[in-house]
Parts: C-alpha cells; structure tokens; sequence
C-alpha cells in the first residue's frame, strides 16, 4: 500500500513538473517572478480547496469555506472546474484534514489493527474448535501413553525404573496413568529403602506400602538426628551392686556385658530387662575359689558370650539362655592377655603370652579348638576379622613391633607387618583391611614413627598411611566407621578422622587433656571418651561440641548406634581402700565402682511414659502449676496466683 501510494505521488510530481505554466492563473502583480510563483502556488491551492469543497456537497463547502476564507482573497470564489483526478500530495492531506484524521499514517495504523484483530478471531474460532475435537483424544494419551515412544514389558520398564531416586519417580509418575503405575510400585521402593540402610533384613511382602515406609523412617532418622544433637532422650545407669568394682565392658547389638572383681559376669538386655539370661553362673573351678578371681576381660555378640578370670580359665554363655557356661576351659600359661570375639559367628580367640587359641562351635553347637599357634613375643592385642563365617576365621594379633594373621588352614601364622624398634600400639580391623598404630621410639625421625598404617587383607600389602603426631595412637576404630573413613584417638588430647581414599585427614579435635581412650564415628557425628572421665559428641562437619557428659573414672568403651549409645567408666584402682568407715571394710563406695551408662535417643524413649510427672503437668493442675511458672519466669515470685489456691 505504501509503495504503490509512493508511485502515485512520483507520477503526479512528474506531471506537474513536465505540465505548461500557461495552465495555472496569472497573478495581479507580476514584477518579480519569484512573488508570482508563489501566488500561482497559493492561487492553485485554494483552486483545488474550492473544487473538492464542490465534489463534498454544500453544506461541508460551507464549512470549508468557513474555515478558510481567511487565509486570502480568492476564498469567495466558485469555481466550476470539475475535480481532478491527478491530485496534488496536499490535497490528499487536506482532505485527510477534513475527514477528521490526522495523517494518512493513522488510516493505515487503523486498518492494521483491524486485520490483526480479524486474524486473531479467526485463529482462536479454530482452535477453539479443535481443542474440543482433540479433548478426548488427549484423554486418551493420558491413559495410554507409550513407554519410551515403543511398548515395554512391566519387568523390563520396572528395571529402567529402578536406577531413578525419590525425585525423578515422582516426576514419572506425573506422566500418564502407565507410568504412575511403575513409579508407585513396591518393588522400587523396598529396593530404595534397603539401599538407604532401613530395613535390610525384610522382604518384600513385610510392608502393605513401602514408599509410606520409607518416610516414616527418614523422619524417624530426622527426628533421632535432632535427638542426638540435642541430648533429648532418657539415660539408664546399669548397676550390680554385688559386683564391687568393674573390671571390663563390651556391647553389642542390644546386649552389655560386664565384668566385676567379685568374679560375677552381669548380662543385660536392653530390649528386655527382665530376660532371664541376665544372671550368668561362673564353672565350678572358679565358684569354689576363695577369694574369686575378678573378671580380666569380656566380650559379647548376638549369640555368645564370654569372660576371662584371672586364673586363666574362661567361659561361654548363651546370651538366649544365660544359666550355666556352655563352653569352659583354662590356659595353662595363667592370665589371660587378650581376649576376641568375632562380631557376626561363634568364633573365640584368646591370648596367654606368646600362645594363640582358637576355638569355633560346629553346626551341632558343640565346641572345640580349630587353631593354636605361638608367636615369637606376647601378644598384646587380638581382634577377629568380621565378615567370616565359622568355618575360615581370621585373626590378626599384635606381638611388640609386629602383626600377624592367623588362619587356620595355614600352617605357620603370616607376618602382615614388622618394624624393629616401633612397637604397636593399637589394633582394629574391619573385612577387608587391619589397621594398627605404629610408635615412634627414641631420636629417629623417620615415615614409620607416630602412624597408622592400614594393610590390605587380600593383598597383605600397605593401602595408605596416614597420621603424623608426636603423641602415640591410643585406640582405633575401623570395624565401626563408615566405609573409607578411621577414627582414633592419640595421647596428644586429639580426636581424629582420616579419609582412606586421600589419605587426609576429615577432622582434628582437641577433645581430651588426659588422652583420648576410646572413639567411634559415623557419616556424621563423633562420640570419644578420654582419660578424665569425659565423653563428648562431636558434629563433624562443624568441628563443634555437642554435648559432653562426665564420670570420675576413665572411659575404657563407647559404642553407639542409630539410637542407642553405651559408654563405661572403668576404675584404674581395682582395690580401693578407705571408701567406708572403717579400713577393714573392703566394700567399695559407688563412687569407686565405675558406671556403665545406657543412652537411648529413639522416638519411643519421648512419650510420656518416660518424662517426670511433675514435668508432665500442665497449668491446670496445682501440683505442677508454680513449678512450671518458676521454669519460665524464675526470678518472678508466685504467690496464690492459681485459682485452685
């Protein structure tokens, strides 16, 4: 439109410029030429205002000539000229002036949106109309959508599916009725839950709704995290008052044993504390011996358990049935030095001097010795190697500057690792690595000094050392700790985590002025025991302190796991004297004993059952109202402000 009306005014300019001068009307005053153009201009001006003024009718002339006969004499004039047709640029204008537009641009702006506007009726009209020809189809693509653009066995959609999280099943199940029917399947999400560590032991058909499973155990873990980093739950001291002083701890699953100098072995349960294989009978050898040798060491599992005297004889209970010993007999060297017992199978390791025994029950349940060996120094420590099942245990043994390996089926025990002059320290292993704390010893400064050196069990090589502290390591754990993570402790107050991958080390803690004793660790807290009767909680992301709690006595074992923690303060002066009135009597004080403490921080550990009546109270009983007001306003005095006074 815009060229065509470009065209039109070129061709008429070129008309008017080619066209005679005679054509247009003289002017009065024709002295100066440049005085007479410009009247012929104006002269033709009001000309063409007059002949369009005709071509409009008469009352629009009379309006028009209104409106311009003031501008020059000419403006009273009829003309009878009939309209041109090759009109001037400005005479469209005028006309455009007269039509009430402004410009021609505004015609043309309004004939846009005109066009536009009925091009948008007309696309929303059809698909308007389409949208509902298309509704139930769409429907249908809902209900059927294909899966991955082709059609999939169940089976083989539900592996595709089990590679996705908690996230991208949700998003799936979005999809189409098909795929919500893969997303909510229980298959998934038992896989999802075992994979999160909840529930391993179950199968498939032990929960209606596995998806609601799993949330309730994240919450569950989410509120016991908030339980443990806030010291919310109930606290259990596990006493025997007969005992005298304890001797050694050990835990395991929900079972604590303990060993006291009056020779007694103490079982409890915490799931049931009123079984009856609490009350473990010692043999006869050491039941008839004035005085009773005390309880050297102990250890315990999910199905035996067992005690050393200081005679040398030892004992095996059945933590089912308590009662008398199932296994016993005594090591002709005299005392016992170590004492292992494997985690996960009835597997018994002992330690007299340099002389090693193994002792393993059969299928029938009937006990005997599987391995004896000596070694060419006492053995200062023995741990048994988890993971194993009965019948090819191992034992990894440190005897002064070196570590062996213990299989029954070898014939001689296997040196995993020896440096002269820099005795072991500290032993710990897990089912595929031995770690072992190495002391550096006089002037030498050198890689094998103050370290923890971590051996491969299907190699028997060095995987990683790590550690380089002037004081010695005094305990590790490696068995508790989380896949390619150690925790242990060093004479030098700290508390420290290693990555076996980088050989680095996760987090340094100054934790305890007289040493660290015991330690354990998980993905994300650290629970250490030192010396001075400490035993602190650790976030180990922050490196803050969560809380501490403190006995008089050493803390010799901690072990927690997801709800539970057992901590023993362990008296180094078995024979405390001066503890009552008289010197004579040799009962030991409760403050001499020592102190097993049983923390439990799972949900049920906060019902009602468990908190304090007066603590329970609400604002309408008299009994707990002041003692609830003094809580929150303690420096406010209460007086007769209840009703019920």
């Amino acid at each position: 439109m815009a060229e065509d009306e470009l065209a039109a005014f070129r061709e008429r300019w070129k008309q008017e410029l080619t066209s005679p001068k005679g054509d247009t009307a003289p002017s009065s005053s024709g002295d100066e030429p440049g005085q007479s153009d410009r009247g012929d201009l104006k002269n033709r001006y009001f000309e063409d205002l007059k002949n369009l003024s005709k071509a409009r009718g008469p009352e629009q002339a009379g309006s028009t000539e209104d409106q311009v006969g003031a501008g020059g004499g000419g403006g009273g004039e009829k003309a009878a000229t009939p309209e041109s047709e090759d009109q001037p640029e400005y005479v469209s204008i005028a006309r455009s002036l007269l039509d009430g537009r402004t410009s021609p641009l505004r015609d043309r702006i309004q004939e846009e949106r005109t066009r536009r506007k009925r091009q948008f009726h007309s696309r929303t009209s059809f698909y308007s109309a389409s949208l509902q020809q298309l509704q139930p189809q769409r429907k249908n693509e809902v209900n059927d959508i294909p899966f991955f653009d082709i059609e999939l066995p169940y089976e083989l959609a539900l592996k595709i599916f089990q590679y996705l999280n908690c996230t991208e099943l949700g998003r799936c199940a979005q999809v189409s009725r098909a795929w919500g029917v893969l997303a909510e399947d229980g298959v998934l999400w038992f896989r999802m839950c075992t994979r999160e560590g909840y529930h391993q032991d179950a199968g498939v058909s032990d929960s209606p709704c596995w998806k609601s499973t799993l949330r309730d155990c994240r919450n569950s873990a989410k509120t016991m995290r908030s339980n443990w980093k806030n010291r919310v739950g109930s606290i259990s001291q596990l006493q025997f008052e007969l005992g005298k002083v304890l001797c050694d701890v050990s835990s395991c699953d929900n079972y604590v044993l303990a060993g006291y100098t009056s020779g007694d072995v103490r079982l409890w349960d915490t799931l049931h504390w009123d079984s009856k294989a609490s009350f473990l009978k010692p043999n006869g050898l050491s039941a008839n011996t004035d005085p009773r040798p005390h309880v050297s060491h102990v250890q315990v599992n999910g199905t035996v358990a067992a005690a050393a005297y200081e005679d040398g004889c030892v004992d095996l209970w059945s933590t089912e049935t308590g009662g008398q010993p199932i296994h016993h007999f005594q090591s002709p060297g005299g005392r016992i030095q170590a004492l292992a017992l494997s985690p996960d199978s009835p597997v018994l390791g002992s330690a007299t001097g340099p002389d090693v025994r193994l002792d393993c029950a059969d299928d029938r349940g009937y006990w005997r010795t599987i391995r004896r060996a000596r070694l060419p120094q006492t053995v200062e420590s023995l741990v048994l190697v988890p993971g194993r099942d009965q019948q090819r245990p191992l034992a990894a043994l440190a005897a002064g500057d070196a570590v062996h390996l213990l299989d029954p089926r070898d014939d001689e025990p296997r040196t995993l690792h020896s440096v002269y002059g820099h005795p072991v320290t500290c032993l710990d292993a897990s089912d595929s690595h031995v770690a072992l704390g190495v002391k550096r010893a006089g002037w030498a400064m050198h890689d094998a000094g103050n370290k923890i050196h971590v051996y491969s069990l299907e190699t028997g090589k060095s995987a990683v050392c790590v550690g380089s502290s002037l004081g010695d390591f005094t305990c590790i754990n490696l068995r508790d700790s989380p896949p390619h993570l150690l925790a242990c402790g060093n004479k030098d107050r700290r508390v420290r985590v290693f990555d076996l991958r980088a050989g680095s080390s996760v987090a340094s803690l100054y934790a305890h002025h007289l040493g660290v004793t015991s330690v354990q660790a998980d993905d994300w807290k650290i629970v250490s025991g030192g010396g001075e009767g400490l035993v602190c909680v650790w976030e180990m992301r922050m490196g803050a302190k969560l809380w501490e709690m403190h006995n008089r006595h050493p803390v010799r074992h901690v072990r927690f796991d997801t709800s539970t923690l057992v901590t023993a303060n362990v008296p180094d002066d078995k024979s405390p004297r001066g503890a009552c009135i008289t010197d004579d009597d040799l009962t030991a004080h409760r403050r001499h004993r020592g102190v097993i403490c049983h923390y439990d921080f799972s949900e049920d550990a906060l019902s009602q059952e468990n908190i304090l009546p007066i603590c329970r109270s609400d604002y309408i009983g008299s009994h707990g109202y002041n003692y609830n007001i003094s809580l929150t306003v303690p420096y406010d005095r209460v007086s007769a402000s209840h009703p019920s006074h």
